[in-house]
């Protein structure tokens, strides 16, 4: 496989330099991403990065993954507005722990194959490295006017930070510029990728090793992801979508890519997955013959929650959509945990009811009308269960005078009500 080729096809090459595809053609090369270790799960804005790395070693070459540990107790200017929160060592040493295991879902870092992937941290050489020395070695080759060019600070300089640009962040590309002159050295590393934004500071490392030794070295970039309205990729009203089920359930996170538009759906498939091209444009194609079938978002959602979670997480999504959105059954109901149903019936009423009263027994019509007000009257809701309209956890209410019990309690806490087809009430048992 060519590599370039491979990106470009599927929309994920903005920018390289000269050479790069040539030596890409030559040999066997190994190259670098860096992630901020900022929490302890990466989030689907990285997702394209980390595809990159996963293409490149598929591709036959050297995937190294970086975790800015140093880099991350600064905070890269490019593209904020603000300075960061400094993080201290053991936090960084949990995060990037945490996106170790991540990685290793697409990344092989384990086999004795020559182009095994490596993961490194930056806090590693930088920590002993003294002010002093860094000046000496590394300050003393950039000059401030090529340093000043750069679009991330002339942004900042410009006004739109409120506070300027402090000289800490202002060294960052600096320190960032060191990272791909350590790895050169240390391990032959002749390529650095990223975003779009960091153009800038990997152009100062390759200029960095260009005087410091005159090594010839490149650098590849991926567009910035964005949707199709301009809107900012990846974040939703709660904030990012994470690959970690602790803070993205497997069901909100296959809910998001099963969301997106049709344009997006076109884009994202070939950039967050491993589908070859011509399985590709068959389902872009079967699905612009049926587009209410949602055939590419369907597909897309599958092989990024298998990827990122697994075959049995992307079923549970499938079946808990299932109850919401397409009837399910109180089989699949009840196997759901407390996280997926939550995140299921996020935003459906919800009414607490006593758990001393369903220990006792109640009848339903009472705990619907009185208890909790799903019912305006116990003669709705019993014209409704005559007609057939109301279920229970599922399952046709066919009595409305029938006894609930804490037997009838899903995970020993819920009752799941339906009133019609599209109506939900979470009834909570404190």
């Amino acid at each position: 496989m060519n590599f370039v080729e491979e990106l470009r096809w599927r929309g994920m090459l903005h920018d390289m330099m000269p050479g790069t595809e040539e030596l890409l053609a030559k040999e066997q090369v190994t190259a670098y991403i860096g992630f901020d270790p900022t929490a302890d799960s990466l989030h689907i804005g990285h997702l394209c990065s980390v595809m990159i790395l996963r293409h490149f070693q598929r591709c036959g070459h050297k995937p190294i993954a970086l975790i800015g540990g140093a880099t991350g107790m600064i905070g890269d200017p490019s593209g904020k507005s603000a300075e960061r929160n400094l993080l201290d060592e053991e936090t960084l040493r949990r995060n990037q722990e945490g996106m170790r295991r991540q990685l290793a879902k697409f990344l092989d870092f384990d086999s004795d194959a020559p182009n095994h992937a490596e993961l490194v941290n930056n806090y590693d050489w930088m920590k002993d490295f003294s002010f002093l020395d860094f000046a000496r070695e590394v300050g003393k080759h950039i000059t401030v006017n090529y340093m000043m060019a750069k679009d991330s600070v002339k942004k900042r300089l410009n006004g739109e930070a409120r506070d300027g640009l402090s000289f800490t962040e202002f060294t960052y590309q600096l320190l960032q510029g060191y990272d791909f002159l350590h790895l050169y050295e240390t391990k032959g590393c002749k390529l650095q990728m990223g975003g779009s934004d960091q153009w800038g500071n990997i152009t100062t490392g390759a200029e960095l090793i260009r005087r410091t030794n005159g090594g010839e070295v490149y650098a590849l970039t991926c567009p910035l992801i964005t949707k199709a309205d301009g809107g900012k990729f990846g974040k939703t009203e709660s904030g990012n979508v994470w690959l970690d089920p602790r803070y993205t359930s497997p069901y909100k996170f296959y809910q998001f890519w099963l969301n997106v538009s049709d344009a997006d759906a076109a884009r994202y498939i070939k950039i967050f997955t491993a589908l070859p091209k011509e399985e590709i444009e068959a389902l872009t194609a079967e699905h612009e013959a049926a587009p209410h079938l949602r055939v590419l978002q369907k597909r897309l959602a599958q092989e990024v929650t298998v990827m990122v979670h697994s075959q049995a997480d992307y079923e549970a999504a499938v079946e808990a959509s299932a109850i919401l959105f397409g009837g399910g059954t109180s089989e699949a109901l009840k196997k759901l945990d407390e996280q997926t149903l939550l995140s299921v019936f996020e935003g459906v009423p919800q009414f607490e009811v006593s758990r001393d009263a369903l220990a006792a027994g109640i009848k339903a019509v009472d705990l619907f009308t009185e208890h909790a007000a799903v019912f305006a009257s116990k003669g709705e809701m019993r014209k409704l269960v005559q007609g057939g309209g109301v279920s229970l956890n599922k399952e046709k209410l066919t009595a409305f005078d029938r006894t609930i019990d804490t037997n009838d309690l899903l995970d020993d806490k819920y009752l799941l009500v339906q009133r019609g087809k599209k109506n939900y009430y979470l009834l909570i048992a404190k």
